[in-house]
């Protein structure tokens, strides 16, 4: 089976993921920036996946950590990386956002495509 498509709302804020919004990555940082902190975000999951195999609490809060810096330092938590005020719609279901228009539209063009 495909993958569904990833949905960015149209001014890149945000990607739906089963209707609600996430957090993209700052477009402003620096490319190796940008790979560092995805690098160690990827480690700290990695971390988290092996600390629970082994069934060790402190290396899963430490790999947890890890991975919570990692999407700080990327701009999908912590303080929105954009300038012009608006709020941050992070978690929520699009269809009860601003974007919700933008989303009905865009989820029915691909479940029409996918006939």
């Amino acid at each position: 089976m495909a993958k569904p498509p990833v949905l960015t709302t149209p001014d890149g804020r945000y990607i739906v993921v089963r209707g609600r919004l996430w957090r993209t990555a700052n477009p402003g940082l620096a490319e190796d920036e940008r790979v560092r902190l995805v690098a160690a975000l990827m480690d700290g999951r990695r971390g988290v996946a092996a600390a629970k195999r082994n069934d060790d609490a402190a290396a899963e809060a430490a790999a947890r950590s890890a991975v919570d810096a990692a999407k700080h330092g990327l701009g999908e938590r912590g303080p929105v990386w954009w300038t012009d005020g608006a709020p941050d719609l992070n978690r929520h279901m699009a269809r009860k956002t601003p974007y919700a228009e933008w989303f009905a539209t865009t989820a029915d063009a691909i479940k029409d495509e996918a006939k």
